[in-house]
This record gives C-alpha cells, structure tokens and sequence, in this order.
C-alpha cells in the first residue's frame, strides 16, 4: 500500500514537468514565429512603399511626357 502513494507522486511529477517543457516549448516557438511574422511585415511594407512611389514617378513621367507632346489633359 506505501508504493501507490510513490507512483501516483512520480506520475505526479512526470506529468507536470512534461506540461512544463511543452509550456515553455510553446512560448518559445511563439516569439520566433512572432519575430518572423514581424520580419515578414516589414519587408512587406517596404515592397508596398516602394511600389506606390515607383506608381507615383510613373504617373508623373507619362503627365509631363504627355504636356510635352502638346496632349490636352483636361476633363470636360
């Protein structure tokens, strides 16, 4: 009868420290793939921001190209 009480105290035990590393496990594995996520947005941003300002330098040179040839631009 004494033993029962020393294996449901080891199971006890293994149950705990096996909740404890995939615990922290988790955490860990969490921040990394926050820290990527947050990697992934910047470069994403930067894409954005570079796209809309090479749209705006477009929409200028075709503006300027077409004032030059003499194109009337205005709306009716």
């Amino acid at each position: 009868m004494d033993w029962v009480l020393i294996v449901f105290v080891l199971f006890k035990s293994l149950v705990f420290a096996t909740g404890m590393y995939f615990a922290i496990k988790w955490h860990y594995d969490r921040e990394k793939k926050l820290a990527d996520r947050r990697a992934l947005l910047g470069m994403g941003a930067k894409f954005v921001a570079v796209f809309v300002l090479l749209l705006l330098v477009l929409l200028l040179l075709t503006f300027g190209l077409a004032r030059t040839l003499g194109m009337d631009l205005s709306l009716p």
